[in-house]
């Protein structure tokens, strides 16, 4: 089996595209493709790879969009948290929707548990019973995204971007 090159401009534009995605506006804010890219990239890339995606996707917005907060912090470091997992969690699994599928349902419950009922109470005096009954359809919506896209776009993205030798940086170049 002949050894693929990692192509960090694929990384840069999977990023890009996960952040301009990000801007569409009147869409739901939990329908998102950060986990969609990241669980690829991280079982790609690796650790720094797989924590920085996420993190810098969540930070960078918050600033773009002038939303810059303690929140940023949480919800980057869990999400950037999630890439560290996804890396452990992909090693020996092959390029398979149903483990895609099966990490963005334990990773989607993670992330939104933590941020979800931590970020209400502690810093905007949100009862955590008020934050549980909101959580429960925020993440409902955000299990459908992330588990559509990952049954779908996910193992696409690992076989046929990163996986397909026609677009290591060398092939590209020579077009």
């Amino acid at each position: 089996m002949e050894k693929i090159k990692k192509n960090y401009w694929q990384y840069i534009v999977g990023f890009v595209v996960c952040f301009l995605f990000r801007l569409i506006p009147f869409k739901p804010p939990n329908i998102e493709l950060i986990l969609t890219a990241q669980m690829p990239f991280a079982r790609f890339y690796g650790k720094f790879a797989g924590f920085s995606f996420a993190f810098f996707s969540i930070f960078l917005y918050d600033i773009f969009t002038n939303k810059l907060g303690i929140w940023s912090l949480i919800t980057g470091l869990t999400y950037g948290l999630l890439g560290l997992f996804a890396v452990s969690y992909f090693k020996n699994k092959k390029n398979n929707a149903w483990d895609y599928a099966k990490f963005a349902i334990i990773g989607t419950i993670l992330y939104d548990a933590i941020t979800g009922l931590s970020i209400g109470p502690l810093f905007f005096n949100q009862s955590f019973t008020q934050a549980l009954v909101g959580q429960i359809p925020f993440t409902l919506l955000h299990l459908i995204g992330n588990v559509s896209f990952a049954l779908i776009l996910s193992p696409a993205i690992y076989t046929y971007i990163l996986k397909n030798k026609k677009l290591e940086s060398a092939s590209i170049i020579t077009i």
